[in-house]
């Protein structure tokens, strides 16, 4: 037998494990090369991993819902099988492997499981997609000041979950002895060493020197007892950082948002003419494209909003990287467009479409979700007139865009008269962070965004 190891990848240069959210094959299945095999996820993104080989799945060694480190063995192919496939018994799974459900609706719905080795009873520390300078600062500061061994590196390269936690409490992940992979430091260790009473969650300031100034602390969601005839499913996984992010977003920003109406008229007719000229050149042009584009022109004009607050020192980003938030049928994730001012309206529109279509088929790199600068989110597709988005941490600002629709609207014409006209008119929101952004910074950027906006250049198209 021809035998080919799958292994658990390396979706990312931080990531040191992942889980087995889904097998799409069971044993004894015949797969094809590059044809997806099973559902990962890790603390930064979901993703389908493909077969390395043509051949039979003759092996599944993680079940699902478990955890393992990078480079593990999961599963086996026999690429002389395929052939024999027809008659050859499945072989059975082994011991502690799940077969994969049928896909449904309860199916799709059912989060991976978190790793056997976290206390069901304990509330889950917040992860966050886009991590606050907390971890990375507590990350630093296990440096070693000499050579350092390839365990010591696998060990200071824990999840950011780890390092998280990590900072909160002020412990020093190096100190450790993990039971993972070359002795990395897993949640499970992690937790077990406060539980057993290890150093209390300090102030941030004295954790690190770039600490969030109040140390958000874990998401204790309340708790409400079901009625008979209800339906309780878990979160999924994705659905469970969202509201950690969200929960902490809250409490960490002081949170104002500030309201434009913009005419879009102009762009509409622009829209109009190029539309039949971007579908023949592989993408479509959307109103969104033309925000996307404004956006990016002005941020670099706007630094503060651009910024990320780190303690009492405010980072202004050399990059603008926007996140587009893409509304999933299993949750939400921000995609980011990485040095959005260098683009062209035509540049903006096909990266936004091609990571909006990887995002709902799970095919998004680690870090095509990380480093956003700033957010923009697009409830109008939806017919929402407009809403008061909540600012995606570390970031200081998000936009929130209205449905985009004919409405009337006084205008004056040029004797001075007043008339009722129909216009293309749309809602804009800018979510910001008082702590750093004062009204009158945040004013100034959305007068700018809509005069660049209502005064689009024709040849910008």
């Amino acid at each position: 037998m021809a035998r080919v190891d799958v292994i658990m990848p390396q979706m990312g240069e931080s990531i040191a494990e992942g889980t087995v959210a889904r097998w799409l094959k069971k044993v004894g299945d015949v797969v094809k090369r590059d044809e997806p095999i099973l559902e990962i996820t890790t603390d930064k993104v979901d993703a389908e991993i493909p077969s390395p080989a043509s051949g039979v799945l003759t092996e599944i060694k993680v079940g699902e819902g478990k955890t393992v480190a990078v480079q593990t063995v999961i599963a086996v192919i026999d690429t002389d099988g395929a052939q024999a496939a027809a008659t050859a018994k499945p072989a059975a799974p082994a011991t502690g492997a799940a077969p994969a459900r049928p896909a449904g609706p309860a199916a799709a719905a059912a989060p991976a499981a978190p790793a056997a080795s976290a206390a069901p009873t304990r509330p889950a520390p917040p992860p966050a997609p886009a991590a606050p300078a907390a971890p990375a600062a507590a990350a630093a500061s296990t440096l070693p000041t000499g050579p350092e061994t390839a365990e010591e590196r696998l060990r200071r390269r824990s999840t950011p979950l780890v390092r998280k936690i990590a900072a909160e409490h002020s412990v020093d992940i190096s100190g450790l002895q993990g039971t993972g992979y070359a002795g990395r430091v897993t949640k499970k260790d992690i937790l077990e060493f406060i539980d057993r009473g290890g150093p209390a969650a300090a102030p941030a300031a004295a954790a690190a020197p770039y600490a969030p100034a109040v140390a958000p602390g874990a998401v204790v969601h309340p708790t409400s007892e079901p009625w008979p005839g209800d339906r309780v499913e878990p979160m999924s996984r994705i659905r469970k950082l969202t509201a950690d992010h969200m929960v902490v977003s809250r409490r960490v920003s002081a949170h104002v948002t500030s309201y434009y109406e913009v005419d879009f008229s102009h762009i509409a007719r622009l829209r109009e003419r190029s539309k039949r000229e971007y579908e023949e050149r592989g993408t479509k042009l959307t109103y969104l494209a033309f925000v996307t584009k404004v956006i990016a022109d002005n941020l670099r004009r706007h630094p503060i909003v651009n910024a990320s607050v780190s303690g009492d020192n405010i980072i202004y980003r050399g990059q603008i990287n926007i996140g587009i938030a893409v509304a999933l049928d299993w949750g939400l994730i921000v995609p980011v467009l990485r040095n959005a001012d260098e683009l062209s309206l035509l540049g903006i529109a096909r990266q936004m479409a091609d990571l909006a279509e990887r995002a709902r088929t799970k095919r998004l790199n680690p870090d095509e979700v990380q480093k956003g600068t700033f957010t923009i989110t697009n409830p109008g597709v939806f017919g929402s007139y407009i809403g008061a988005p909540i600012i995606n941490q570390p970031q200081v600002a998000i936009l929130g865009v209205g449905a985009i629709e004919k409405r009337p609207k006084v205008i004056t014409l040029e004797d001075g008269q007043d008339v009722i006209a129909v216009r293309t008119l749309g809602m804009l929101s800018l979510s910001y962070d008082h702590r750093v952004v004062d009204g009158a910074d945040a004013d100034r950027f959305m007068a700018d965004v809509k005069r660049g906006l209502e005064t689009f250049a024709a040849e910008a198209v």
